[in-house]
């Protein structure tokens, strides 16, 4: 069994007023990413911050190749949602 994590780093380009604007963006990114990718995903950090927010995704394959892909899915899916700039991004998979 194979255990994909990744976080994505991300500045919101849509520069929301409130923690509740920041939210309703982070939540349709997040949505988005589960109804298009079989992955979990949740705002992991920086939720006290109104311009930045930190992404982890994670999911479980029996090949490692599969969930390497399914975390790069996850990732274009935020890559194509124009509110969002990633600053960073970390993916992983390990034996588990």
């Amino acid at each position: 069994m194979y255990l994909g994590v990744a976080r994505f780093d991300l500045h919101l380009l849509s520069k929301p007023g409130s923690l509740k604007e920041k939210r309703a963006v982070v939540r349709r990114l997040r949505d988005r990413i589960r109804s298009r990718v079989e992955v979990s995903a949740a705002e992991v950090d920086s939720q006290d911050l109104h311009h930045r927010a930190v992404l982890g995704v994670a999911c479980v394959s029996a090949d490692p190749g599969v969930a390497r892909s399914l975390l790069e899915a996850a990732g274009q899916v935020i890559d194509s949602e124009p509110r969002v700039e990633v600053l960073e991004r970390e993916l992983e998979v390990e034996a588990w």
